[in-house]
């Protein structure tokens, strides 16, 4: 396997992703740009983080396959969301624990950043995935 994922002991602990990936493969995927949206580009749950938190994850599970790889292989995930604030925590989860059996994305997560922006490229865009992956 390409990727490890760890916490080493002395880091914050319980979060929803590893500290850690450590990749040894030589191939590398970016994905990026992932929103909620079909491919036909029609719009999925407007305004509803949840429901755009699955589908860009379903997108970016889509890309990964389409590249040879899987969340397994993932070093690491970016998260934009527009207008973030905490309150929002539990919206965001629940779209990252529907869609997580479908697409086979691990628990804990590989290492992730959420990152608050004012707004992305389109007023109906709440959430907007990158992932970077490491295969053999």
């Amino acid at each position: 396997m390409a990727v490890q994922h760890v916490t080493p002991p002395g880091m914050l602990s319980p979060v929803p992703y590893h500290h850690v990936a450590v990749g040894t493969g030589t191939r590398h995927i970016h994905v990026s740009g992932q929103i909620a949206r079909r491919a036909d580009g029609a719009p999925v749950a407007p305004g509803d983080l949840a429901g755009q938190v699955a589908q860009a994850l379903r997108n970016t599970a889509v890309g990964l396959t389409g590249a040879g790889a899987t969340f397994a292989d993932v070093l690491r995930l970016t998260f934009y969301v527009t207008g973030w604030t905490p309150e929002k925590i539990g919206d965001f989860m629940a779209g990252v624990e529907s869609v997580a059996g479908e697409i086979g994305l691990p628990a804990p997560l590989p290492p992730a950043s959420l990152i608050g922006v004012e707004y992305l490229f389109e007023p109906d865009v709440l959430v907007e995935v990158e992932a970077t992956a490491l295969v053999d």
